[in-house]
């Protein structure tokens, strides 16, 4: 049990900016997304009285988020593709490299969109920083479930890209 529950305020101080890039893999409206980022903060508040300290807390926000998110995907219908959001100019690159970082990212996160929801999740939770074994945690699947569904996304990844 941990010595004390994490309030809501603290969890989304803490990974806020993870959960808004997981919510950008999985909503291209910028609306839609603060409405899954609005759900994703509710079900937090909701659940992490629940939360025992039996694996980290990171794990825990990121099942309820992916939750949501697969949530959210099958309540609606895939949609036109809206403008993606672009991040700020880094200063320490031209405009023609931070151009072409942006169009691969874009290119990235729209391929990321295509994949299966599986594979989206195990995918998105990698490019936080999550091992293999806190991603099987965090979706509560086997590790070699997690390997074989990273296999996978990464296969699809390569074939999407090289179109």
């Amino acid at each position: 049990m941990p010595d004390s529950t994490p309030t809501v305020e603290d969890v989304l101080g803490e990974f806020g900016p993870m959960l808004s890039r997981t919510v950008a893999t999985y909503e291209h409206d910028r609306a839609l997304q603060q409405d899954l980022l609005q759900e994703i903060s509710i079900a937090l508040w909701r659940s992490l009285a629940r939360w025992r300290g039996d694996g980290p807390l990171k794990g825990y926000v990121a099942r309820i988020a992916h939750n949501c998110c697969a949530d959210h995907v099958a309540r609606h219908a895939p949609r036109a593709e809206t403008e993606l959001a672009d991040s700020l100019v880094d200063p320490e690159h031209s405009p023609v490299e931070h151009a072409q970082t942006q169009q691969s990212r874009r290119t990235l996160l729209e391929c990321v969109r295509l994949l299966p929801l599986g594979q989206r999740q195990v995918v998105v939770l990698s490019l936080e920083g999550f091992s293999l074994v806190e991603i099987a945690h965090a979706l509560m699947i086997e590790q070699d479930a997690t390997a074989q569904r990273m296999s996978r996304a990464r296969r699809t990844l390569r074939e999407l890209m090289s179109k």
